[in-house]
């Protein structure tokens, strides 16, 4: 088959570096060790070197050494930069909501791509990316590229060898299934951590016995004057003191703070990028989600769900039917509840504990 890597790849680990400084020290203790006792150990170095076997001895020491650090700035030069922390004021978050905006086959949780604390690698089009964090020497990718399919597996491979050049260890987390042929071309071992739960619009109602306490919660909220609204991304500005002071009473009962990385926070930045879906009772906005959407409309999520308790019980369950009625009139084809840590894996003895 044909060989594409270059043979002079390889990793160096800082591990890798101290070894070879350590064999190169060693020999030249030995050559010293070797010659401290010979007639000319007390002599200057000019006549030392005039002696042939101790001459080549120091001549090798030094070259060695010479050519180690020559290696080691030659690794420092030839390996490309660590992509940087593209923020919110940086004109790369740009390029990101403009793949975004056409993305082909995104999924909502792709939207954390603006949450500003994400690296990314670009495709040679400019129509995909690949985001991920750094921890360490690891180096996380969330989710798979997002763009074009046909570049998908391109970006997968150019994340890998990065990471291999800077010595780092590389991970994908929160992949669907139909990626998972893909990391398996990759050499990655599939660890399973949870599920994903959606609901698809078509089907989902709220008639029957099964759904009758949501149903029941839906009706009694409305009944008790709640009403339901979606601001669009560019009118979120509007409502932004209110969103926020249910968020930082919302956050006073739940430890932890605002989450980052795989989840998102409520930073005003952040949240003015999606539509925010409201629910309004006695003229006041007693509870809000913010909506991951995609360009394909397959599906969307919430992202943000917080509220306050000033207004009829279980005020969320009346927010989740409107999201769904909203899903379908806006031709939506699923709705995603995010993952499920630990869900449907096996509880056997034998079972591993991330199967």
């Amino acid at each position: 088959f044909p060989r594409k890597a270059r043979l002079s790849q390889m990793e160096v680990t800082p591990g890798w570096l101290v070894s070879a400084f350590a064999v190169v020290f060693g020999a030249g203790l030995l050559g010293l060790w070797s010659f401290q006792h010979a007639d000319y150990g007390d002599q200057p170095f000019w006549r030392v070197m005039a002696d042939d076997d101790a001459a080549r001895a120091i001549r090798a020491w030094v070259g060695a050494a010479i050519l180690l650090f020559a290696f080691g700035i030659w690794r420092m030069l030839a390996s490309a930069a660590t992509p940087r922390v593209v923020g919110e004021d940086d004109p790369e978050l740009e390029r990101v909501r403009a793949i975004l905006a056409k993305a082909e086959d995104a999924e909502p949780g792709s939207n954390l791509a603006l949450l500003g604390d994400k690296r990314f690698l670009f495709s040679a089009s400019g129509e995909s990316f690949l985001m991920f964090g750094v921890r360490g020497r690891s180096w996380i990718s969330l989710g798979a590229p997002v763009g074009r399919p046909d570049e998908r597996m391109d970006l997968m491979w150019r994340f890998r060898e990065l990471a291999d050049a800077h010595a780092a260890r590389p991970g994908f987390y929160g992949l669907d299934a139909e990626h998972l042929p893909d990391v398996v071309e990759l050499g990655f071992a599939i660890h399973k951590v949870g599920e994903s739960a959606a609901v698809a619009l078509d089907t989902f109602s709220i008639e029957g016995t099964k759904r009758g306490n949501l149903r029941r919660a839906w009706r009694q909220a409305g009944e008790a004057g709640a009403s339901f609204e979606v601001y669009p991304p560019e009118r979120v500005h509007e409502i932004m003191p209110q969103i926020q002071a249910i968020s930082d009473a919302w956050l006073v009962h739940h430890a932890g703070g605002d989450k980052s990385f795989s989840m998102g926070g409520f930073y005003p930045s952040y949240v003015t990028e999606f539509p925010v879906a409201i629910v309004r009772f006695e003229g006041k906005i007693i509870a809000f989600a913010t909506l991951w959407t995609t360009a394909c409309k397959s599906a969307f999520s919430m992202d943000l769900m917080r509220y306050i308790e000033e207004g009829p019980r279980r005020i969320m369950d009346y927010l989740f039917v409107e999201l769904i009625e909203w899903g379908r009139r806006e031709n939506y084809q699923a709705i995603e509840f995010g993952m499920a840590p630990l869900s449907g894996l096996e509880d056997r003895p034998l079972a591993p504990v991330l199967s």
